[in-house]
């Protein structure tokens, strides 16, 4: 029987798979591929960043709200999703950082932590899981822990003496990191707005930006600039997270997909043969799956 390619991405709250890699996962479901978004925590210390949408009865029902955005996100990117378990952290604030809150997913032990993540992948059996990199593509206590539990997912599922309780072993061929916003990518869709005669709204980012750049470690782009509405009304789902009149939506459609079409992505672990620089999250791995 033909066998389906399967994407697995792992993601620290929901609207996080709608920002990083979104575009990437319809192009997938739109060739046949069977995408699930994992995601570990439901939200719940999130604030509300999108005005229209900063009312006391929004803030007293935020949990509920995220999961609703989260099935529409999820609809419209036409993916599976599934739920780990754990509660958000919120974003320590302030000098000294305060201490996490009891309980909280950036505390897990990620051994511990990566127990229902190794049940997921043992059922769902990806080919390709996506992650953060160590820094959690910013330092949010969530996305590190998210990408603790899915190194430690990655080298335990298919190991049998590994959480044997946990189903029947099964070993991803490949993990990625998301590669977020480069300078390089940033600096290209800025200087497309100032040639156009437009306000760039990377000026002061450009002039602040203090994050270590990872651009020299982008292994893979994948083309998707033709599902970049789909990621935009995607995100637009996340209401309370999103303004739709904010940052994000301020550079026109068509300059997004002449001047950088694709979304990129880090090579961490491959089990198989794919020469570098890639195109295809599974390359390597069509030529040894049936999908026909």
């Amino acid at each position: 029987m033909a066998e389906q390619l399967r994407l697995m991405t792992v993601h620290a709250h929901p609207d996080d798979e709608s920002s990083k890699g979104a575009a990437t996962m319809a192009r997938y479901v739109a060739e046949g591929v069977d995408v699930l978004v994992a995601t570990c925590t439901g939200g719940e210390r999130g604030s509300v960043l999108n005005p229209q949408m900063d009312r006391p009865e929004v803030l007293a029902d935020i949990a509920n709200i995220r999961k609703r955005e989260m099935d529409e996100a999820r609809a419209i990117l036409g993916v599976r999703q599934a739920w780990l378990g754990f509660v958000d952290s919120g974003l320590p604030e302030g000098d000294p950082l305060p201490p996490l809150p009891e309980g909280c997913f950036g505390l897990v032990d990620p051994e511990e932590g990566a127990k229902p993540l190794i049940k997921l992948i043992r059922e769902f059996r990806p080919h390709v899981m996506t992650t953060y990199d160590e820094n959690g593509g910013y330092p949010h206590p969530d996305h590190i822990m998210c990408h603790n539990i899915s190194v430690v997912a990655f080298d335990a599922a298919g190991d049998p003496t590994k959480y044997p309780e946990l189903g029947d072993p099964w070993q991803p061929s490949k993990l990625y990191y998301n590669s977020g916003w480069t300078r390089a990518r940033m600096l290209a869709l800025h200087e497309g707005m100032l040639a156009a005669g437009l306000e760039s709204p990377y000026t002061e980012w450009l002039q602040n930006e203090e994050r270590p750049d990872r651009g020299d470690k982008i292994t893979t782009r994948i083309e998707c600039g033709e599902y970049f509405e789909t990621r935009d009304n995607a995100l637009r789902a996340h209401a309370t997270q999103v303004d739709p009149d904010g940052f994000w939506f301020h550079v026109p459609m068509e300059m997004q997909q002449k001047v950088w079409p694709t979304e990129d992505f880090e090579l961490a672990r491959s089990l198989v043969d794919s020469p570098l620089p890639e195109s295809d999250l599974f390359a390597g791995i069509r030529e040894s799956v049936d999908t026909h």
